[in-house]
């Protein structure tokens, strides 16, 4: 957002000395990106007046002009009576005129940021140049090149700079400075803002009003004009007017230079100053051809797909459904509130005009803009979301002045539609509210100036403050707003630099957090590699894993066509990395993976998408056999083991149905893989893969793995864990083989072992271990089987005897051929 600091001026003062000013803005308006003295560019650049202008003797095309600079510049060579001798080839020069003259030494000001040119003194057709009168385009205010500028204001010699108002500094402000605050894209706005960090009460303009009106003219209607908006709720105010008989030509220097100050190119003068009123109100307008808008109606409404419009330009554009568009009955003639129509351009050749000052919604108005690659000052400033209700004074105000520098006269009504609650809202606070947040001590008195000095209406009780916003603020909602209002007017370098008061009490740590980290460690202790893959998968692999991607989530926009839906597990991933690692030379290893899974069928308890913490293991060989390492399964569960042994955890293996609901257990084969319960917490699933699964991954035959709930491990895990000493006395140990029927799975056998040894050690205080070791069955026959397990005793304050276990082992015996039928070999 460019400042002209000349034009600030005319609203409030500015005291301060430019650094002052510029640390000042910084502080509390926006961040500066750039401050630039316009001046420098015209230094040298005089007035002057044409005297004296022939025909060059030499040139049919060339004047010869004699001027009077007022003897200021002292280096160059003069005829009589002082005057200075000029070539000029403007068709526009004529003896009499104030223009502008570049004499030698001087930079051309078109040139001054890219290759400067210096004018010097030189021959053209034998008659000696001494500098230029210069055009528009060579003062760099603008693309009218045909003729010389013409100054209307001025006596020869003076500064042509100070002047016309180009003893300029512009100070450039970073524009997200200004997101919530549409006001500050004005000059008025950020006067307004000037005077309030100063200090100074500032009052705006007499025009800038809500209630503003036309001059009364009783001559109206005399062209015919409606306005019908179709999309009142994206288009809450629009107002239109209509001109006639408007002589369309060069706006005047002052506005060229208001323009040129804050780089706007000049067009004509109905253009101009609509753009000027944009740059001074932050309030966009737009100014049609009237007889080029065939009906006389000027429509709002939504575009309909493969409509086309030619846009200001020549760029033409093929719109989607849903943006704003003006119309011309039924026919677009503009992107509303990004840039209007070629069709209805206003040229030279305009005579009446309409007026259209409108508001636009600021969302709608940002995703038109982006789809099109459309950026312009008026889109910059309707998706800051401008406020309604200036645009009846801004419109008022461009009719009054280009009625002033056009002629014409007032053609209709001025046709006001509004949609909008265009009512104040008193905000409620109180001093202290603000100074607590502030850490200030001002009174509610001083707190009223700051506001007031902004044009708020601040009625005041004590120590409660009602406040209004004006009307063209739409950043004030509720009391927070204020205090930020305050802190910035008062001065944020003001505020008391005061340390926060902190406990000194540690953040708790997150339980979750904490427990998979000891997850991770351990896992990676007992030999496993930890993987990080997308929460992302491609359907195939869900497919493939047997999962149904009508469970997942899927992305609409995704990055890449691997990347299309939210996982349902983590398992699948890691599958999928078996393959290329086994391929890569790894013949032996466990991968595992904390991710997250997502279910379309599973919501949170505020409705939201669950998210499920995993924990998922697959371990792999190329080498191992089922034959010296035992079938996969036993593997993984022996890594699941470990785990929950040092988690301090029992788990319970139980089988798995053969049509598991949950998409995690859909990879597993049922005949292979168990349920992972401890106690009455579900834990998850291991086991082995479908044999679909394998082939479709191609995995080898040595592959198991499990995936778990890491939440419910979390809550099944125990809060303290009980510490018990090492041995301090050898261990007995004896391998103990029952004969059971087939029919006895081991779960039924070793929870009877469990049980039994539990009862019969505590009675004489021993301590014991089971560790299965082997099940066999003969050949032959199928109604039995042995099962042996290890049994390791010891007492933690003496040594057993051979007598105590053998003992101990017979009456065990004795039990399982009394309750389970099974006879010990």
């Amino acid at each position: 957002m460019k400042v002209s600091l000349n034009w600030v001026k005319e609203f409030t003062s500015v005291s301060l000395p430019a650094d002052e000013l510029i640390e000042k803005i910084g502080a509390q308006l926006g961040a500066v990106e750039e401050v630039i003295d316009l001046g420098k560019k015209y230094e040298g650049i005089l007035v002057v007046k044409v005297v004296e202008c022939i025909k060059h003797p030499n040139a049919d095309k060339l004047s010869l002009c004699l001027i009077d600079d007022g003897g200021v510049n002292k280096k160059v060579e003069r005829k009589e009576k002082g005057l200075v001798q000029v070539v000029c080839g403007a068709p526009n020069v004529k003896a009499g005129i104030l223009a502008a003259w570049i004499p030698p030494g001087a930079t051309l000001p078109s040139t001054f940021d890219k290759e400067p040119f210096v004018i010097e003194a030189r021959p053209i057709r034998n008659k000696t140049s001494h500098g230029m009168l210069a055009s528009p385009t060579e003062l760099d205010l603008g693309d009218n090149h045909e003729g010389i500028l013409e100054l209307d204001t001025g006596q020869p010699g003076d500064d042509f700079s100070k002047t016309t108002g180009l003893d300029d500094w512009v100070i450039d402000i970073e524009n997200k400075m200004f997101t919530h605050r549409p006001d500050l894209f004005g000059q008025l706005g950020i006067a307004r803002e000037l005077a309030g960090i100063q200090h100074q009460p500032f009052k705006s303009p007499d025009w800038y009003r809500e209630d503003a009106g036309l001059p009364a003219d009783g001559r109206k209607n005399v062209l015919k004009l409606a306005v019908k908006n179709d999309a009142p709720k994206l288009v809450p105010r629009f107002c239109a007017v209509a001109i006639k008989d408007v002589k369309v030509g060069p706006c005047p220097v002052w506005l060229q230079v208001r323009l040129a100050s804050v780089g706007i190119r000049p067009i004509n003068n109905i253009v101009d100053m609509t753009n000027f009123l944009m740059m001074e109100t932050a309030q966009p307008l737009h100014a049609y051809d009237y007889d080029k808008v065939k009906s006389g109606i000027l429509g709002a409404r939504l575009s309909e797909k493969g409509e086309k419009l030619k846009l200001l330009g020549g760029k033409e554009v093929t719109l989607d459904s849903g943006a704003v568009v003006i119309a011309d009955g039924k026919k677009p003639i503009g992107l509303g509130g990004v840039m209007g129509g070629a069709d209805t351009e206003v040229d030279e050749k305009t005579k009446n005009i309409i007026l259209e000052c409108a508001n636009f919604d600021m969302n709608l108005t940002r995703k038109t803009a982006m789809a099109h690659g459309i950026f312009t000052d008026a889109a910059t400033r309707f998706t800051k979301n401008q406020s309604p209700r200036q645009n009846r004074a801004v419109v008022v105000k461009a009719v009054n002045e280009i009625l002033r520098l056009a002629g014409g006269r007032i053609a209709s009504p001025l046709i006001d539609d509004k949609h909008f609650d265009g009512r104040d809202v008193a905000i409620k606070t109180d001093a202290d509210f603000i100074n607590s947040r502030l850490g200030t001590e001002l009174t509610a008195r001083e707190i009223l100036n700051l506001l007031s000095d902004v044009e708020f209406k601040v009625a005041l009780q004590g120590s409660n403050l009602q406040i209004v916003a004006p009307f063209w603020r739409t950043d004030i909602e509720i009391a927070e707003d204020i205090v930020e209002e305050v802190g910035r007017l008062h001065g944020y370098d003001r505020l008391p630099v005061v340390l926060p008061r902190r406990d000194v009490v540690p953040a708790a740590k997150d339980p979750l957090l904490s427990f998979k980290d000891d997850l991770r460690g351990l896992l990676r202790r007992a030999g496993a590699n930890e993987v990080l893959t997308y929460s992302f998968v491609h359907e195939s692999l869900m497919k493939k894993a047997g999962q149904n991607p009508k469970d997942a989530y899927q992305i609409r926009n995704a990055i890449s066509p691997d990347l299309q839906y939210y996982r349902l597990s983590v398992t699948p991933s890691l599958l999928e990395k078996i393959h290329p690692n086994i391929r890569a030379g790894f013949g032996d290893f466990a991968l595992f993976e904390l991710g997250k899974g997502h279910n379309q069928k599973m919501k949170d308890k505020a409705g939201l998408p669950a998210e499920f913490e995993m924990l998922s293991l697959v371990a792999a060989s190329q080498t191992k056999t089922t034959k010296v390492n035992g079938a996969p399964f036993y593997q993984v569960r022996k890594l699941l083991d470990y785990l929950a042994a040092e988690l301090g955890l029992s788990l319970d293996y139980r089988p798995t149905p053969k049509e598991e609901p949950y998409p995690a257990a859909k990879p597993f084969d049922h005949a292979r893989s168990a349920q992972v319960w401890s106690g009455k917490i579900p834990l998850g699933m291991i086991g082995e893969y479908k044999q679909s699964v394998v082939k479709a991954l191609k995995l080898p035959a040595y592959c198991a793995g499990f995936e778990i709930g890491v939440s419910q491990l979390l809550q099944a895990a125990p809060v303290h864990k009980i510490y018990r000493e090492l041995n301090r006395f050898p261990e007995l140990e004896q391998d103990f083989c029952l004969r059971s029927a087939a029919g006895l799975n081991y779960k039924e056998l070793t929870g009877f072992m469990t049980e039994n040894l539990s009862h019969l050690s505590a009675r004489s205080g021993y301590n014991f271990k089971v560790e299965p070791m082997d099940i066999f069955q003969k050949e032959g026959d199928k109604d039995h089987k042995q099962t042996t397990w290890r049994i390791i005793l010891w007492h933690p304050e003496r040594t057993l005897t051979t007598v105590e276990t053998n003992n101990l082992l017979d009456e065990l015996a004795a039990k399982a051929k009394k309750e389970i039928k099974a006879e010990r070999i």
